[in-house]
């Protein structure tokens, strides 16, 4: 009798526990995580995408950094600029950081900027490190996700371009390439610094924010010739030799290459749009027309995936 109580028993927990694990809900996948981390006192918001087939297998993914221009935001440029669709057909993993905001809300305008040497505003002013924020990010991103640290890229308009530059000079050994849009090389341009960084610059002719050449743009920075940046990673990536110039319909393309031919700096010089990111839509109602004759994002990915770090 004892026995077939304990059978029954038995057969009542089994049905009992196997019901409730196959009524339990699943958990949602999460694919976008909205999170932030404190850099020496001050709270910095960034997003990190993940790839649709990022739960598939095991293996482990370039990471793209896209860094905003100034006024723009983490979430502006997760919409504007087509990395998430790149990041889904590619499968790397895009993180979008904030750059930083006026503390103070003092106003009409609370911008977020970035640090990059002479510019600019506030994170200029008041000197933050946002290539200790960056840096962090890489190494908090890459413990807990699947990255491939030797394919870490960063992208960048304007302002974030800027840090782009910058990132790539003083991380040479977590940076493994480098995109810039429509910014310039406005940190130190040091000649004893070591580390190749390839490079691919793209720039619109028409641009007046930050001119091409130089000069006074936007918000009355005085900036210097787009190629003293250019020149400096053709030394410092030990390019030999003439570029090799192309040309095509409304743009040109200027590559410099290493001994080996391996092309390391290289230059898209559009004849149409302004300041703004090729082929993406307008952003705001002052936002400059775009060139249509290139694709910047594709073009950045095509160049920077090329690299990996030693």
């Amino acid at each position: 009798m004892n026995t077939m109580a304990n059978i029954i028993g038995l057969l009542f927990c089994v049905l009992f526990f196997s019901c409730n694990k196959d009524s339990a809900p699943a958990q949602p996948v999460q694919f976008r995580f909205e999170e932030q981390v404190v850099i020496d006192g001050i709270r910095r918001t960034y997003i990190v995408k993940l790839p649709e087939n990022y739960y598939e297998t095991d293996s482990v993914r370039p990471l793209v950094i896209g860094l905003h221009g100034t006024g723009g935001n983490a979430g502006q440029f997760e919409k504007a600029y087509g990395f998430e669709q790149k990041g889904n057909e590619e499968g790397f993993i895009t993180v979008y950081p904030d750059g930083v905001e006026k503390q103070d809300r003092a106003g009409l305008l609370n911008i977020r900027t970035w640090n990059a040497g002479s510019c600019c505003d506030y994170a200029m002013y008041t000197n933050v490190n946002d290539v200790k924020f960056i840096s962090s990010l890489i190494d908090n991103i890459g413990h807990r996700f699947k990255v491939n640290r030797k394919k870490v890229y960063v992208a960048g308009m304007s302002n974030g371009g800027m840090l782009a530059y910058r990132l790539a000079s003083e991380l040479p050994d977590k940076i493994a390439a480098a995109g810039i849009v429509s910014g310039d090389m406005v940190s130190v341009k040091d000649g004893h610094r070591q580390g190749v960084v390839p490079i691919l610059h793209i720039h619109a002719v028409p641009d007046t924010k930050v001119p091409f050449s130089g000069g006074v743009g936007i918000g009355g920075y005085d900036f210097p010739p787009v190629m003293d940046g250019i020149n400096y990673w053709v030394a410092r990536n030990k390019c030999t030799g003439y570029p090799v110039i192309d040309y095509y319909e409304g743009y040109k393309v200027t590559s410099w290459a290493n001994t080996n031919g391996t092309v390391l700096v290289k230059c898209y010089l559009t004849n149409d749009g302004g300041h703004a990111w090729p082929s993406s839509p307008i952003q705001g109602r002052r936002g400059d027309i775009p060139s249509r004759v290139i694709n910047a994002t594709n073009l950045i990915w095509d160049f920077c995936s090329q690299f990996e770090l030693p």
